[in-house]
């Protein structure tokens, strides 16, 4: 197993994550979000910290291998398939059940216009799609398995941002 580094941006330090926390409307479903890009973890850092009014932002580092006989979905671009699949994670359909690992881009501030016209109706497939094409997607790992976490994920360190 190939070993990778990941980081999770928060406003307290995550030694022992645990994916029952996350919201089930969220992106991927309820699970232990992470990124193997460190700035888009530092600045989802910052927001949580704005948001939360904490007093301060950390980013935390992980090393990661992934286990061959976990359940994966991969989204690899901004497409038809990604986009069916967050808007049925918003509207409480569960399409994440059943795996263990998914990955793909994230339904982030440069995207989610597009995406909120599409879900209410104001913007049909095709239009949509078209305005997600010229985002390149940020990068979102969730894993949804305690399990994987638990034996797969070992903290290494934090750092304020």
């Amino acid at each position: 197993m190939e070993k990778q580094i990941l980081y999770h941006g928060s406003n307290v330090i995550v030694e022992h994550p645990l994916v029952s926390i996350g919201r089930k409307d969220l992106d991927f479903g309820p699970g232990f979000y992470l990124t193997p890009l460190f700035e888009q973890a530092s600045k989802w850092a910052v927001r949580i910290k704005t948001i939360r009014r904490a007093k301060q932002a950390i980013v935390n580092t992980y090393e990661f291998a992934l286990p061959q006989d976990s359940k994966v979905k991969r989204f690899d671009a901004y497409d038809k398939e990604w986009l069916d699949f967050i808007v049925d994670s918003r509207k409480g359909k569960q399409p994440w059940s059943g795996y263990d690992i998914i990955e793909g881009g994230v339904a982030d501030d440069r995207v989610i216009d597009a995406v909120e016209a599409y879900i209410n109706g104001y913007a049909d497939v095709e239009h949509t799609l078209r305005q997600l094409v010229y985002h390149k997607p940020n990068y979102q790992i969730c894993i949804l398995s305690q399990e994987i976490v638990d034996k797969y994920l070992q903290f290494k360190s934090y750092e304020r941002i």
